[in-house]
């Protein structure tokens, strides 16, 4: 059992999750990196170099029996849960016509679920010993819900509204619930998002959005900011101007910021074969068509060759190799 205080971060192999981590161990936190990926794990331990104060454990935070093996074996070896981050996530981009019913799922399993199963098995222990940290890491996108990111907007939205509704219930309890509402940040997600529909043009629109240092925010000061905020028992934070913008705007004029959204979707690229369409085409049990083929962004990188596009996105790619997401 380790004296020092256990910082448990699901989801920290790689992007924002890694440099939480390391914002953590700079505070002098011993952290548990949790993630699906062994080899994912493997890499970014040993790119933090601290010893023994970074162990690392497989879990898939959608499964609610892995994530409580990964926190039993984090009371018994590591010791007491202090603070316990989910930042796991998944992008997938593409009209609603070209994503399937798995995508779904798979967001909802990973980003609404995924921080349900972390609080709930962290919570028991901390409200026994009077003193705990939970933070949820959601997104713009789960207050402003953008075109072409349905699954992901969905998913971030119902983590919010459990963040949120846990930290009102706990009030007074010593234990904490954080909702992080990040907006744009290089952390270098591009190379791991998802693209379906008409790739390229996806990939060609939203890369450069979290890459470009007026739009986005670097992933140590998003970082820095939201494990402040999440140590000092701050029930919500966000990072960016933008961000900030974006949620009181949305507050204030709801309908106009959906039609505002519509006009920017009208600017995105349609599926292939719905450029004239005027209504979703479906299959014959009635559901929207399982279109299932996506590639991810470090391949269409590649396969687009744009120098342009490699001059908007380097700030990104530096974070992506800075964040083992290369």
């Amino acid at each position: 059992m380790t004296q020092s205080p256990v910082a448990l971060v699901v989801g920290s192999s790689r992007g924002l999750g890694l440099e939480l981590a390391r914002e953590l161990l700079t505070r002098g936190h011993v952290v548990v990196l949790a993630a699906r990926d062994p080899d994912e794990l493997d890499r970014a331990a040993a790119g933090l170099d601290r010893g023994d104060r970074v162990q690392v454990r497989v879990c898939d935070v959608r499964v609610r029996d892995d994530v409580a093996q990964l926190v039993r074996w984090c009371e018994a070896e590591v010791g007491p849960v202090e603070v316990a981050i989910t930042v796991a996530g998944i992008i997938d981009v593409g009209p609603v016509e070209a994503i399937g019913w798995e995508t779904y799922e798979d967001a909802l399993a990973t980003m609404t679920w995924g921080p349900i199963h972390v609080a709930l098995q962290v919570l028991p222990a901390m409200r026994a010993r009077g003193h705990g940290r939970i933070g949820t890491i959601t997104s713009i996108g789960g207050m402003v819900a953008p075109p072409h990111l349905v699954p992901y907007a969905t998913a971030k939205f119902g983590a919010v509204g459990f963040s949120d509704g846990l930290a009102a219930e706990l009030t007074g309890t010593g234990v904490t619930a954080t909702t992080a509402v990040p907006g744009l940040m290089r952390t270098g997600g591009h190379v791991h998002a998802r693209f379906t529909g008409q790739a390229q043009r996806e990939y060609a629109w939203f890369a450069p959005g979290g890459s470009l240092p007026l739009l986005s925010s670097s992933s140590g000061h998003a970082a820095r900011k939201i494990v402040r905020a999440i140590l000092a028992g701050r029930p919500f934070v966000t990072v960016t101007p933008l961000a900030w913008v974006g949620i009181r705007v949305r507050g204030l004029a709801p309908g106009t910021t959906i039609r505002l959204m519509g006009l920017m979707g009208r600017l995105l690229p349609s599926a292939p074969g719905t450029e004239t369409a005027t209504s979703h085409t479906f299959d014959e049990d009635g559901t929207v068509p399982r279109l299932t083929r996506s590639s991810e962004g470090g391949t269409l990188q590649r396969v687009i060759d744009s120098r342009l596009l490699d001059v908007l996105t380097t700030l990104g790619t530096r974070a992506a190799r800075r964040n083992n997401q290369q």
